[in-house]
């Protein structure tokens, strides 16, 4: 049950990701198919339908539960229910885990978008406060002075990166023309080196780890 939750919330992204709307990724057509009256869709079935089996899993664990819930410390009859449920929920999430295979390495990533959608929502409006902690300012100032420059940025309709070096200390001192290396999104991602973090090293020692796991899962079978 704990997998499948975990794969359920994995197609629920696949399915965002997929829509026009974000347009992160294209699934394969081998894992989609076309809609019976729209003939431009493509439906992520494969990811809705893995999405929908964890309710079936579920329930053979609460099935389960049910039954084991009311009987005294001994075998009972009533265990001869316990076969049907785990071996439905162990057939069902391989099944589930084949397919979300297939389906993730055949879909088509597009970054582009990612970076798009990465510009919207003042994404560097932490940074530019932590810029201005590291300067010495206590971090609810902080917080406050960038929550104005967000307002003067939805006042004009643009984002922090379109704002002028004026804009920025005209709400501190503390600003200077190295403001605008807070608002680059490729330094926001790397800035975060801890462990499991967005930066590229810490990353790929992520990726290094989920290998190693991998191997050994595959040894031990």
């Amino acid at each position: 049950s704990v997998s499948c939750m975990h794969l359920s919330r994995l197609c629920e992204e696949i399915v965002l990701w997929s829509t026009a709307e974000f347009d992160f990724i294209e699934l394969s057509d081998a894992f989609s198919t076309g809609s019976s009256i729209m003939p431009q869709k493509k439906n992520p079935d494969f990811a809705e339908l893995i999405r929908g089996k964890t309710g079936r899993v579920v329930g053979d664990l609460v099935a389960l539960l049910v039954t084991m819930k009311a009987l005294p410390l001994a075998y009972n009859k009533d265990l001869q229910e316990d076969k049907e449920g785990a071996i439905d929920a162990a057939k069902t999430l391989e099944d589930c885990l084949v397919c979300a295979a297939g389906m993730i390495e055949t879909m088509a990533v597009k970054p582009e978008s990612m970076r798009a959608q990465a510009k919207k929502g003042y994404l560097a409006a932490t940074d530019v406060a932590d810029y201005l902690a590291k300067k010495g300012m206590p971090f609810r100032r902080a917080h406050e002075v960038v929550g104005h420059l967000v307002l003067l940025c939805e006042q004009r309709g643009c984002d922090l990166d379109d704002l002028a070096l004026a804009d920025f200390q005209a709400e501190s001192s503390l600003f200077e023309a190295d403001i605008t290396s807070a608002l680059d999104l490729d330094a926001i991602v790397a800035a975060r080196t801890t462990e499991g973090g967005t930066g590229n090293a810490a990353v790929a020692e992520q990726l290094a780890l989920a290998k190693q796991v991998l191997a050994a899962d595959e040894a031990a079978v």
